[in-house]
C-alpha cells in the first residue's frame, strides 16, 4: 500500500483491510498445517477462521507470563516407581526470584509440542526449609548436570555451562499431565510425580541417543566439560525413591462433602 493510498483510507477501512490480509494468509497457513499436522494430536486442523482469532488475540492481548520465560532446558524425567519409563522433556522457564523457577514442560520443541506437564525449582536454600514429608516429592540435579543429560539447546557452550553451575545444587518438583510415552492422544488420568536420575546406569541409552541427535550433541562430551563444575552435597530429603519411599497420586472417591483422609 503506498503512502497516497494510505492518506485515503480511514482507520476503519483500514483495519478491515489488515482483518482480510490476515484472513487470507491464514487461510493458506491452515491449508499448510493440514498436510503437516501432527498425527499424535486428534481433531481437525485449525481452520482460518481460528487462525484469525489467534492473531488478533496476539494483537490485542497481553501475553506477559509466556514473555517472562527466558531459558529452555531439555532433560530426561522418569515417572516415580517406573524407572523404565523415560521421557525427552523441554522445559521453558522464568524466574520468579533468584530462589525459584518455574518451568512449563513440552514434549519437543516444535511449534505443534504438547503441554505435557510443570516443573518448579528452588534453590538449596529454599530446599532446605521445606518438611521432611514435603521434600520426598524433590529430586536433585547434581547427577543430570554432570552427566550431561541436562541440557541448553542452542546456547553457545560457555554459557551453557553458567546455566548448569547455577541449577546444579537445585530441586526440582516435577508432575506430568500427559502420558505421550504411552501413545495417549489426550491428557489422560491423573498427573504422575516424576523424578530425576542420580547414577549412572539408570538412563536408557536410546533414549539419550535420540535426544542427543535431535541437537547434534553429545552428553559424554559435556560429561567431561562439566568436570570441573563443583558436585555439591544433596540433601537427604531429596530423591526419596532411593529409600524406598516411592510416592504416586491415586484417584480415591469421596463422598459428597467428606475431607479426604490423610492416611
Amino acid at each position: 500500500m503506498n503512502q497516497h493510498i494510505r492518506k485515503q483510507m480511514t482507520p476503519s477501512k483500514l483495519l478491515f483491510t489488515s482483518v482480510a490480509v490476515i484472513a487470507v494468509v491464514a487461510s493458506a497457513t491452515a491449508l499448510i498445517l493440514a498436510a503437516d499436522k501432527n498425527p499424535a494430536i486428534p481433531g481437525n486442523p485449525e481452520t482460518a477462521k481460528t487462525k484469525l482469532l489467534e492473531a488478533g488475540a496476539e494483537m490485542l492481548q497481553s501475553e506477559a507470563p509466556l514473555k517472562a520465560i527466558h531459558a529452555h532446558v531439555c532433560g530426561l524425567h522418569f515417572y516415580n516407581g517406573e524407572m523404565g519409563r523415560q521421557v525427552i522433556a523441554h522445559h521453558y522457564c522464568s524466574h520468579l526470584s533468584d530462589d525459584l523457577l518455574q518451568c512449563v514442560i513440552y514434549d519437543t520443541d516444535k511449534k505443534d509440542a504438547r503441554l505435557i506437564g510443570i516443573e518448579y525449582i528452588v534453590s538449596a536454600k529454599v530446599f532446605a526449609t521445606l518438611s521432611e514429608e514435603e521434600k520426598k516429592l524433590w529430586h536433585s540435579h547434581v547427577y543430570e548436570v554432570k552427566s550431561g543429560a541436562l541440557t541448553g539447546p542452542g546456547l553457545p557452550e560457555v554459557a551453557e555451562k553458567e546455566l548448569m553451575k547455577s541449577l546444579i545444587g537445585t530441586y526440582g518438583k516435577t508432575w506430568h499431565t500427559w502420558q505421550v510415552d504411552r501413545g495417549d492422544r489426550l491428557p489422560l488420568g491423573i498427573p504422575q510425580l516424576m523424578m530425576g536420575f542420580t547414577a549412572d546406569g539408570q538412563i536408557n541409552p536410546k533414549t539419550l541417543s535420540d535426544r542427543d541427535r535431535g541437537y547434534g550433541i553429545s552428553a559424554e562430551e559435556k560429561k567431561r566439560n562439566r568436570a570441573d563444575i563443583a558436585t555439591l552435597p544433596i540433601d537427604l530429603g531429596a530423591n526419596a525413591w532411593e529409600k524406598g519411599n516411592t510416592l504416586q497420586l491415586q484417584a480415591v472417591p469421596l463422598k459428597a462433602g467428606a475431607e479426604p483422609v490423610a492416611k
